[in-house]
């Protein structure tokens, strides 16, 4: 993993060997498939990970943090977990027990709680200093998106975007989002990652972030720099359920029911 500078630095930087430190760096950051194509498995299968500690880790952290605003199980109280006892899946179910009984924006709420309960005080304030909005920082933090979110989106790639008419390479394609995958629900896509992300870097760090999630091939656009828009102007808040394979599906209605609340 590189500092991404200006474009002519950038492709000197690209262009040299990684050393084995490098090497032995990314291959512990790196997401697990243990597909045999070594990529995310075709749309309408679930493709099967092989998670390490940073990956459980990261995936324990996030649950216990959201455990404290989740609904109860359904088989009622049970006892703490800790960090290495979640593994994906109860993951997303803390998440979807979060959910219940809550708007659309207590939802995003949450998230921002949770995230900035992940970061020491004074953070925010900080990356607004490291990280003004200049071209650097955006090519900056889509180089550092592609390991460290590994553990909850799955692979992804840095791609050359336009962001005001400028060309530069802050954009991050994730391949087949896993928090899409495994919830299968486009009111978690939205309201739990995508808008809550969208608002952090934008509000919190300052830093602008849009994510364009398709839910078609359940694939994903996120590019640093760009200005979110508008929910109300935003094609995921118009967007109906995925109603053969969401527990908490409306096949009736043409949006999302959690997109409206």
């Amino acid at each position: 993993m590189v500092a991404l500078g200006p474009q002519a630095t950038h492709l000197t930087v690209t262009q040299q060997l990684p050393t084995r430190k490098q090497i032995a760096f990314s291959n512990v950051l790196r997401c697990g498939i243990a597909e045999p194509s070594g990529e995310p498995a075709p749309l309408g299968q679930k493709t099967k990970y092989k998670d390490g500690l940073f990956e459980k880790s990261f995936m324990g952290l996030f649950a216990r943090k959201m455990e404290r605003f989740a609904a109860a199980p359904k088989a009622g109280t049970v006892p703490e977990k800790g960090v290495f006892d979640y593994d994906y899946e109860s993951f997303v179910e803390v998440s979807k027990r979060v959910m219940q009984g809550r708007t659309r924006l207590q939802q995003q709420q949450v998230v921002r709680q949770v995230l900035l309960s992940m970061l020491p005080p004074g953070a925010p304030a900080q990356f607004r200093k490291l990280f003004p909005p200049t071209q650097w920082a955006a090519e900056f933090n889509a180089a550092l998106t592609v390991p460290f979110f590994n553990w909850l989106v799955g692979p992804s790639e840095v791609v050359e975007v336009e962001v005001n008419g400028i060309k530069q390479k802050s954009g991050v394609h994730i391949k087949k989002c896993r928090y899409l995958e495994n919830s299968g629900c486009v009111g978690m896509c939205v309201n739990m990652c995508k808008i809550p992300t969208q608002d952090f870097f934008t509000n919190e760090f300052g830093l602008p972030l849009t994510m364009t999630p398709n839910f078609e091939d359940m694939s994903c656009e996120m590019v640093y720099g760009q200005v979110p828009p508008d929910f109300e102007d935003d094609p995921a808040s118009k967007q109906p359920c995925f109603a053969e394979i969401c527990s908490l599906a409306n096949p009736n209605s043409s949006v999302c029911p959690k997109l409206q609340a």
